[in-house]
C-alpha cells in the first residue's frame, strides 16, 4: 500500500463558524463489523492509534494514553460513536463522531469533529490542526485493516514517504479552509505553520 494514496482517499470538509466542524469522509475494503471493532476495541485501538484506559461503556468516561479523554455520548454498535473530545487545561466545546455505513462491499467511514478552539490558535494553524491528526489516524486505521504495522508519528516526518503524506494533508486541509471562505493569504500562512509543525526540517 503506498501511504500517499490514501491521502487522496478521503474527501475533506470544513464549516467555519463560532464552532469549527471538520468532516473526514473515506471507503475501506473491510466490513463494517470489522472496523467497528478496530474502533472500540482497547487492544486493537492501541495497534493503530492509542492505548486507551477508563470505563468503555456508554455514559463511562475514556483516556487515550498522553491525548484526549472525556464521556461516551453515544455508542450505537456498529454504526455511531460519539465522545467528548477533551485535552489541556482549558478544552472548551470539543466532540468526535464517528459513523460507519455498509457500501460497496466494505464501510464508508465518516469522522466529525466539532470544537470551539481559542481564536488565536485557530488563526495561526486552521483547520489542519486537528485535520492532520486526523489524517494519520485514518491512515493508521488503514494500514491496520490491511494487516500493516502502525505509523509512528514521532519520526514519521522523517521518512520520505511520511514527510510527503504530512505535507500533502496540509495542503488538502488548505483547500478545505479556502473552500469554506478563507482568504488565501492566510490560508497559506496557516498551512505553513501547520507544516512546520508536523513536519519540521530536520535540525530544526
Amino acid at each position: 500500500m503506498k501511504m500517499i494514496d490514501q491521502l487522496t482517499q478521503a474527501h475533506r470538509e470544513l464549516t467555519d463558524g463560532t464552532r469549527k466542524v471538520v468532516v473526514l469522509r473515506r471507503h475501506y475494503d473491510a466490513e463494517v463489523e470489522d472496523v467497528w471493532q478496530a474502533c472500540t476495541d482497547p487492544d486493537r485501538l492501541s495497534r493503530w492509534f492509542m492505548p486507551i484506559s477508563g470505563d468503555l461503556r456508554l455514559g463511562g468516561t475514556y483516556q487515550l494514553e498522553g491525548n484526549a479523554g472525556g464521556e461516551i455520548l453515544r455508542c450505537e454498535p456498529p454504526s455511531l460513536l460519539k465522545v467528548s473530545w477533551l485535552f489541556g487545561p482549558d478544552p472548551g466545546f470539543s466532540e468526535v463522531e464517528v459513523r460507519l455505513a455498509a457500501k460497496d462491499g466494505g464501510t464508508l467511514f465518516e469522522l466529525t469533529h466539532t470544537a470551539e478552539p481559542p481564536e488565536e490558535f485557530w488563526g495561526q494553524f486552521g483547520p489542519g490542526a486537528v485535520g492532520v491528526g486526523w489524517d494519520l489516524a485514518l491512515l493508521g486505521l488503514a494500514l491496520h485493516l490491511a494487516g500493516g504495522e502502525k505509523v509512528e508519528e514521532a519520526s514519521f516526518h522523517l521518512t520520505e514517504e511520511g514527510r510527503a503524506y504530512i505535507l500533502g494533508s496540509t495542503q488538502a486541509w488548505g483547500e478545505a479552509h479556502r473552500a469554506a471562505g478563507a482568504p488565501a493569504g492566510h490560508v497559506a500562512a496557516t498551512v505553513a505553520a501547520t507544516s512546520a509543525f508536523y513536519a519540521p526540517e530536520e535540525g530544526s
